[in-house]
């Protein structure tokens, strides 16, 4: 059997993401860094606010995104656990089963029926012996 080939270099589609990005961001810090440094106290407390304003708002909306799919989730949940309740809060059947109606009468005595369930009855095994009735002509109709 041929061994595999082993893989040289990178896996396909990957690049050096983080020494592209770090730059951008060192980049923008450094620019804001300058501008910052020759504002005033005034005009510092004005761009604070205004950062601040933009953050209140991305933060609102990042909640009501989330609050959203919670709700979502909890429908969902609610659903599950209704059936779950349901299914472990059913009472256990404690008695005994209903007694099967008869399927089958003896032809000589009324009395005796047979519900086709278990061993079959001696009355009937009697009864068929030396005729040529069978199981189906003693069924209830």
């Amino acid at each position: 059997m041929a061994r595999k080939a082993k893989r040289r270099g990178r896996p396909p589609g990957s690049k050096n993401k983080s020494k592209n990005t770090s730059k951008y961001k060192k980049v923008a810090l450094t620019k804001v860094g300058k501008s910052v440094a020759n504002m005033d106290v005034g005009q510092l407390k004005a761009y604070i606010d205004g950062l601040e304003r933009t953050l209140a708002a991305k933060v609102q909306q990042q909640r009501e995104i989330l609050e959203g799919q919670l709700a979502g989730l909890q429908g969902y949940v609610s659903q599950k656990a209704a059936g779950l309740v349901r299914t472990v809060l059913q009472v256990p059947r404690t008695g005994e089963r209903a007694k099967p109606k008869p399927k089958y009468q003896s032809k000589k005595d009324k009395s005796l029926k047979w519900s086709g369930r278990g061993m079959l009855p001696v009355w009937m095994r009697d009864e068929m012996k030396g005729t040529k009735l069978t199981k189906d002509d003693f069924l209830i109709k």
